[in-house]
């Protein structure tokens, strides 16, 4: 086993349906507004990151929610979907061939922020349980049955790995992103954090929004982007993100990729507080991108699309 106090619940057996039944809650952290998701093409090289607008892909098309995309792989990604009786299920797309697969089948409970976890026999979601209690599930990829992590700390809204340990967003008064290094040492990082919660590659840093200190650039709200060190606990400030934007994902230990509106900027934060415009995407009928992540491989770019309609 991979995980620190996993606790194993029973549960009824998945299926590779793409749709399932019956929602009684829905978490209060997630909005869940129709949108779609799409995938560009990229390319990273010794001359820098292009992003290839016109290539856009359609991989979804419903008016419900289909959203927060997750590479698993440089040919899968996993996303949260709505079915028409506001289920969410987490969902594992392959581009090659084009094809669903349900990893979840779960009549009275929600899957969001789906993900893999470090050993690669799970796929990790914040759960929303029949007595809405949220919590982080492990469901095998060979579909046998689920596991529940960190059974004691909710409810949780958010969650990014590093390594074998999820940092956690705790819905409360105040939010706060918690560490877990065992049972008995939770670590409170900070409180009043941002949703996006990543590791940055090649270092013992989980990176974060601080929404402590508004500051307005431009005329747009823009917060810190700070690293917290899980080796020596101290936490250190990479600079501004985008003004008027929240999430983030890595291109690699020294780019930053953020949306607003419906432009992506790079950010080279070792070299600079400056954000490179590097796509605009204008698609009939969508409106401004709420959701990004990016490959491996940087060969791909996973955005999602408010709908208009």
């Amino acid at each position: 086993m991979c995980y620190h106090f996993i606790i194993p619940i029973p549960k009824t057996s998945f299926f590779l349906l793409l749709l399932s039944i019956m929602l009684f809650f829905k978490p209060a952290a997630f909005s869940q507004e129709a949108s779609d998701v799409f995938l560009v093409d990229a390319k990273k090289n010794i001359l820098g990151f292009k992003v290839f607008s016109s290539s856009i892909e359609k991989i979804t098309d419903s008016k419900r929610y289909d959203n927060q995309p997750k590479f698993i792989n440089d040919s899968q990604l996993v996303f949260s979907s709505e079915d028409d009786t506001g289920n969410v299920e987490a969902i594992l797309y392959t581009w090659e061939k084009d094809q669903f697969t349900n990893m979840t089948r779960t009549p009275n409970k929600s899957e969001f922020s789906p993900d893999l976890t470090s050993c690669g026999q799970y796929i990790s979601t914040v759960t929303v349980e029949e007595d809405s209690s949220q919590r982080i599930w492990l469901y095998p990829i060979n579909f046998g049955e689920p596991e529940l992590l960190y059974d004691d700390i909710q409810p949780v809204g958010y969650y990014g790995w590093h390594g074998e340990t999820a940092a956690l967003f705790v819905i409360g008064e105040p939010n706060r992103l918690v560490f877990p290094y065992g049972r008995e040492d939770i670590h409170t990082i900070a409180q009043n954090t941002g949703r996006s919660i990543q590791k940055r590659p090649g270092t013992d840093e989980v990176i974060f929004l601080d929404k402590n200190n508004n500051i307005v650039v431009d005329g747009k709200t823009t917060f810190e982007l700070k690293a917290f060190h899980t080796q020596t606990r101290e936490i250190t400030s990479l600079g501004l993100a985008l003004g008027g934007s929240e999430d983030f994902c890595w291109v690699d230990k020294n780019n930053l990729l953020m949306a607003r509106g419906k432009e992506l900027y790079l950010r080279r934060v070792n070299k600079g507080i400056e954000w490179e415009k590097v796509g605009t995407f204008t698609i009939p009928g969508y409106g401004n991108i709420s959701r990004l992540s990016i490959s491996p491989d940087t060969k791909k770019i996973a955005i999602v699309l408010e709908r208009l309609d």
